[in-house]
């Protein structure tokens, strides 16, 4: 679980670790995406020094912190970063910026524009092959070097591992100001043992922090599959589920994933049909070959990683609501998908699609923040939006019915374009957005999806398509040629 340094961070630790958190991840205010913007880099979060001393008292204070692996991050550069992180806590260090530097990073702060001199940051393959020099050496080099730092610190410490020195805040003392509001500056706190004597615990013990939640049902979903599986058989399986069921298909995927690879299964596909509310992160990692098809309603994270298969959610037949008014899944599904699809009748919350990069899906209607960072894949969205649609958006597309004609106001004007989809010179599109509503009605009886097919004359004109500034109608027209 990765938390920004803030003041109460600690509480939040508390009740991440007792929510069977194995690692805590406390990142501060410096360092980061090249991509972030400036009020972001210099206005949010504080530095990881006050968040990770306030998170090592809270859970010695609590007697938790032998249970959890706490690691630092937020602009760590050299050995002597590392050796103030672990006297404050840590036993684990990010390192992101100095490592992208050693591989080639110009730090030229682009990387949300696809673009990157470097080939860095960048999903164009032309731009990888041309620009990117990195080597893993260069990386392994770099850490060597972190790795000598290190050790003469600890060295001139007289400390023989990094281990004995977690939580060894009698080494640090306070340096002394050099004008009058440093000297203000009272730094005692960061530095406190919190009252507790020395036996309680600095780092952790523990090799897991085991849940309460044995995850019955999808032991039972691999036990039932795992024959089927094994032989690339596939087969038909119905499970009754509820919100306590969480990450159903994960165990399933990686079986697949295992045995014949992401996509190994593809052809001879495992369908499981469920009926109730999913807990989160229903469908994570879905593999090529699996199915899922559930008839309810989800939490957040539908979809997330997934790498293939499909993931289908509609309203029981007897629901007293209007399916296409109504959420019918959390936030943040399909987040970082790669590939796949998912068709759900109802509603998504916000930040649906955040970073897809391949896969294809059809909702109803989404929440704030659809389609952020999005670099692959398609999404057509058959209702309103919230607002800040396409933020960070740089690659694949998306379709946007707009009846109530307020869309413009409700998109990312930054980095996308929006086009009126018509018949003259963009029938192709026409074609694939039909083809989508068609794939949806038909795994998800949709009423509203059905609706829009019967007058999609009518309706294909107040649908928008939404593409990357730095994309041309052409390209995307030979991405759909080369998608069929």
């Amino acid at each position: 679980m990765k938390l920004v340094s803030h003041a109460g961070i600690g509480t939040i630790a508390a009740g991440v670790v007792k929510a069977y958190a194995d690692l805590i991840t406390v990142s501060g205010y410096d360092g980061g995406t090249g991509a972030s913007p400036i009020s972001s880099i210099k206005y949010a979060g504080t530095p990881w020094e006050l968040g990770l001393s306030e998170v090592q008292q809270t859970l010695r204070l609590n007697d938790l912190r032998h249970k959890v692996r706490v690691q630092v991050d937020g602009g760590l550069k050299t050995g002597l970063d590392v050796i103030k992180g672990a006297i404050l806590g840590a036993e684990s260090f990010g390192f992101g910026t100095a490592p992208m530097v050693a591989l080639g990073c110009k730090y030229l702060r682009i990387c949300h524009l696809n673009n990157c001199a470097t080939g860095v940051a960048t999903q164009d393959p032309r731009l990888r092959e041309q620009h990117f020099i990195g080597l893993p050496e260069m990386a392994m080099n770099f850490f060597r070097f972190v790795a000598e730092d290190v050790r003469q610190w600890l060295a001139r410490l007289g400390v023989r591992r990094l281990v004995d020195l977690i939580g060894r805040t009698d080494l640090l003392r306070e340096a002394q100001g050099i004008n009058a509001k440093q000297h203000r500056l009272d730094l005692s706190p960061i530095l406190s043992a919190a009252g507790l004597a020395s036996k309680a615990s600095q780092c952790n013990l523990d090799a897991r922090n085991p849940p309460r939640d044995r995850g019955a049902l999808a032991a039972r979903m691999l036990s039932d599959m795992k024959s089927a599986i094994a032989v690339r058989r596939g087969g038909d399986f119905r499970y009754p589920i509820c919100n306590r069921d969480r990450a159903i298909g994960a165990r399933v995927s990686g079986e697949i994933a295992r045995i014949h690879g992401d996509h190994g299964m593809r052809d001879a596909p495992i369908t499981v049909r469920l009926e109730g509310t999913a807990g989160q992160s229903f469908g994570a990692w879905n593999a090529g070959g699996l199915e899922l098809h559930l008839v309810g309603d989800a939490n957040d994270y539908v979809g997330k990683g997934m790498a293939g298969g499909k993931i289908v959610i509609r309203p029981p037949s007897d629901a007293r609501y209007v399916p296409r008014e109504t959420p019918i899944m959390g936030n943040t599904c399909l987040y970082g998908a790669t590939g796949g699809e998912l068709y759900a009748a109802g509603r998504a919350g916000e930040r649906f699609g955040v970073r897809n990069s391949g896969a294809t899906a059809v909702v109803e209607g989404a929440g704030d923040h659809c389609c952020e960072y999005m670099t692959g894949g398609v999404v057509a969205v058959l209702g309103s939006t919230g607002m800040n649609f396409g933020a960070g958006f740089t690659g694949g597309l998306a379709y946007v019915l707009d009846l109530e004609r307020d869309f413009v106001d409700r998109y990312n004007h930054e980095l996308i374009d929006i086009l009126r989809i018509n018949p003259e010179g963009m029938e192709n599109h026409l074609q694939h957005l039909r083809g989508l509503i068609v794939a949806h009605v038909r795994e998800t009886h949709s009423a509203w999806g059905r609706a829009i097919l019967d007058e999609f004359r009518d309706f294909s004109g107040k649908f928008w398509l939404v593409k990357p500034k730095a994309a041309s109608l052409e390209s995307l027209v030979d991405a759909l040629r080369r998608a069929a």
